[in-house]
């Protein structure tokens, strides 16, 4: 099933992302990157999913060059030419979906090409949400659906803060990382079981006074980051 992947997409699923890292330290791909890194710049289907603090036509530019996708929250006083419009199903929460292109001469400049700006309405909290995104292969629903996901992002990083016990990363590889949130959401899991076996009445940070939200107890031993990490 497509699910909405790209033909280049499905294929890289076949591809060990282990033996292409190999091939960039080999020849040292990444040495002088400054913002797209070898992987990234190969994969044709990645998206971009940013807030309208984070437009940037340039960097945006940038990723379309690099055959990447982004989709990304509009601001109100960006100006925006409307080229042609496309038929919406507005029981879906869209309101409109246009081909546009920057009517401003310092933004246009940077970024020449059409982009694309679908109009939502989300019914949950009341807000119409306008983005512009480089696709104008997926509907529209599905490009206001990908910036959702990255609200979902955001409260899982806001529940790590907020329930794990980790104020700082001992590494900063993805295995390290990794190994780190899985050793904090199993600590506190066998908390819970404990509480609930025990029948406490107490919240899991009484449990636990000595441990205060948000931090990690110092190593005064620790010397520097893993990076073998657990396998």
């Amino acid at each position: 099933m497509n699910a909405g992947q790209t033909v280049f997409s499905q294929l890289l699923d076949h591809l060990p992302s282990y033996e292409f890292q190999k091939c960039v330290e080999r020849y040292r791909g990444d040495a002088h990157h400054r913002g797209l890194s070898c992987r990234d710049q190969y994969l044709a289907g990645a998206f971009y999913v940013m807030d309208r603090g984070y437009i940037d036509f340039e960097r945006l530019h940038a990723f379309t060059l690099s055959l990447a996708f982004f989709v990304v929250r509009t601001k109100e006083n960006v100006l925006l030419q409307r080229r042609s419009s496309r038929p919406v199903d507005k029981s879906t929460g869209v309101r409109s979906d246009q081909t546009v292109v920057l009517a401003a001469i310092g933004s246009a400049s940077v970024y020449p090409d059409t982009l694309r700006r679908v109009s939502y309405f989300d019914v949950v909290t009341g807000k119409r949400l306008v983005f512009l995104t480089n696709n104008f292969t997926l509907p529209a629903l599905t490009i206001a659906q990908i910036y959702k996901q990255r609200w979902q992002v955001e409260l899982f990083f806001k529940w790590i803060k907020q329930h794990l016990r980790i104020k700082a990363f001992y590494g900063t590889s993805e295995n390290a990382v990794k190994t780190q949130i899985w050793i904090a959401v199993s600590v506190d899991v066998l908390v819970a079981i404990v509480r609930k076996r025990l029948g406490i009445e107490g919240g899991l940070y009484q449990i636990l006074p000595d441990s205060q939200p948000n931090s990690v107890p110092e190593n005064p031993h620790f010397t520097g980051t893993s990076r073998d990490g657990l396998r």
